[in-house]
């Protein structure tokens, strides 16, 4: 059975939930959308949950969706897909969703407010656009990429006999 976790904004404006296979809170994300929207110490930590059961109480209508700019190498510049969803009065960055993975929400782990299992190791993600001034705290075991991981949330979950059926 998958686990619920509860989550809010700062305020108190926005509550949701949602049911969780995977609930370790192991993945740091260092791009620059989701440093600059939810990771104060340089990174975020998004989780994963059935989108299917996503439930928020949003009475006065104040969460509203980003959607980044992603700036190429080459300068050009597209508008990514992602929706990361916030509340408008205390800017708390609640959750992620893109239609590459519509069975899928990424809660960001900053906004749940249920105990999380504390992960066994780390993966450190898009660490080409980690700026100077961030210290990754990379411990033995972390696994460390340039862009993206090779596994998949739920198959590190897996791998690690961590999935919550």
């Amino acid at each position: 059975m998958p686990v619920t976790l509860t989550g809010s904004c700062r305020c108190g404006a926005v509550k949701f939930s949602c049911d969780s296979h995977t609930p370790q809170p192991y993945q740091r994300c260092y791009c620059s959308i989701c440093r600059k929207t939810a990771g104060g110490g340089g990174y975020a930590i998004n989780l994963a949950a059935d989108a299917r059961t996503l439930k928020f109480d949003d009475p006065d209508n104040v969460i509203q969706i980003f959607r980044a700019d992603i700036r190429q190498d080459d300068g050009s510049c597209e508008r990514s897909t992602a929706e990361r969803n916030f509340c408008t009065r205390c800017g708390t960055a609640l959750w992620l969703f893109s239609p590459e993975w519509p069975d899928l929400v990424h809660p960001f782990a900053s906004a749940i407010d249920s105990e999380l299992p504390a992960p066994p190791s780390s993966v450190h993600m898009m660490l080409r656009y980690k700026p100077s001034w961030v210290q990754a705290d990379i411990d033995e075991g972390d696994a460390v990429f340039d862009l993206y991981p090779d596994q998949s949330i739920e198959d590190w979950h897996r791998s690690r006999g961590l999935w919550i059926a």
